[in-house]
């Protein structure tokens, strides 16, 4: 048995699907929290057939749904609305991600809600928000990739731009999202009041991360351009090819690594170079630097090169590939990606909790369970239907 999570005793209805508001339903239940994940009867979770399978049984799936309590609930019945607004009578958080407007049409308005359970706390994760000219537009974390300035600023400067080969957007709107709840919840139990509306835009979290370049374009009229890998703050920062074909990326961000790097190298003469003394001059002249770096790693194999740079205390890492994470000593030392008992597949090696808390740690108690598997436990527990009410319920198709 698990000891009990930071989280222990919060519970969580995740309404939500593809992907921001379900991992943060995912993270707050790795943590200790109760995660009551609420599907469709007949369409369930588009995450269970998402990317590929095996046995029949989605692999994205037994990840996002890892401690979850999978029940089903048609929300657009007045009977599934009740339902649901039992559930929320008894629960501290609620996530959802429908378009604006259709929880208000199912009778599920946050204001019926709070009505029911001041204490709630309501995650609406979308696209674009709650208003504005976008408001009613599906949005998917793609088109956030490309409105945000990432997608823009991504790939070589001849190049397309480039979006991420994974849910990148969704990724960092759900750590936020997960933010803004437990934000919510302290000031909730800190002050002895209300819950809150939680209206999160997926486009939102990524221009955060986009550091000075509001700025820059507000005060100098600068855009980023497509760079490739390397920065426009600093060089040497690029990825390189080794002599046996491997490939390192190498930073520089902090003065001391760069002029160890080119101490390494060979050229310790251009360190006394007026323009090598910070990131933004020395990012001007990153041809220069590069050919010194690259052409120095293109003649040495790889363990060679990272041998180096570990003894002269520079930075580099050699760039890795999913069987290369699995196999790294330091994911191992971490337990980063950790072993799982799954009911339909044996052992399942999948990415561990977040972070380690010294006291109350997170733990992956459960894979993802097939729709449904809870209707019993949850309606019998949560809101006292009988076994036989539960069953009409099902073949009604309310559940």
């Amino acid at each position: 048995m698990s000891e009990p999570g930071p989280l222990d005793g919060i519970v969580v209805l995740d309404l939500a699907t593809l992907f921001a508001g379900p991992l943060a339903a995912t993270i707050l239940g790795d943590f200790g929290a109760e995660v009551i994940k609420v599907e469709h009867p007949l369409k369930g979770d588009p995450s269970r057939t998402h990317g590929p399978a095996k046995d029949g049984h989605g692999l994205w799936w037994k990840m996002l749904g890892r401690n979850k309590k999978a029940i089903t609930c048609n929300l657009s019945s007045d009977e599934g609305a009740e339902l649901l607004r039992g559930l929320a009578a008894r629960a501290d958080v609620l996530i959802e991600n429908f378009r604006p407007g259709t929880l208000e049409r199912w009778g599920l308005s946050p204001d019926v809600l709070r009505e029911i359970n001041p204490r709630l706390v309501i995650a609406r994760v979308t696209g674009f928000g709650q208003f504005g000219p976008y408001s009613k537009r599906p949005g998917f974390g793609t088109l956030a990739e490309s409105m945000s300035g990432f997608a823009a600023a991504t790939g070589e400067p001849d190049g397309p731009p480039t979006l991420p080969p994974f849910g990148l957007a969704d990724g960092i709107a759900a750590l936020t999202c997960v933010n803004a709840i437990m934000m919510a919840l302290h000031h909730r139990n800190a002050n002895g009041g209300d819950g809150q509306v939680v209206d999160l835009a997926i486009i939102e979290p990524l221009v955060t991360l986009l550091g000075p370049q509001p700025m820059i374009w507000d005060q100098l009229g600068i855009v980023q351009e497509r760079t490739g890998n390397r920065s426009v703050n600093n060089a040497p920062r690029n990825t390189y090819r080794t002599r046996d074909g491997r490939w390192v990326a190498v930073s520089t961000s902090s003065q001391n690594i760069a002029e160890r790097v080119l101490t390494l190298v060979g050229h310790p003469e251009v360190i006394d170079e007026p323009w090598f003394a910070g990131g933004s001059g020395r990012a001007q002249h990153a041809d220069l630097l590069d050919g010194y770096v690259g052409g120095w790693i293109a003649e040495r194999d790889a363990d060679d090169v990272i041998s180096a740079f570990e003894k002269a205390q520079a930075a580099i890492a050699l760039v890795y590939d999913i069987r290369d994470v699995f196999a790294d000593p330091q994911y191992r030392a971490l337990d980063t990606i950790t072993t799982v008992e799954d009911p339909d597949l044996g052992p399942l090696r999948m990415q561990n909790v977040l972070f380690r808390l010294d006291r109350t740690p997170g733990s992956i108690r459960s894979t993802g369970a097939a729709k449904g598997a809870h209707n019993q436990e949850v309606y019998g527990s949560r809101l006292g239907l009988a076994p036989e009410e539960i069953d009409r319920l099902h073949a009604k198709g309310v559940i």
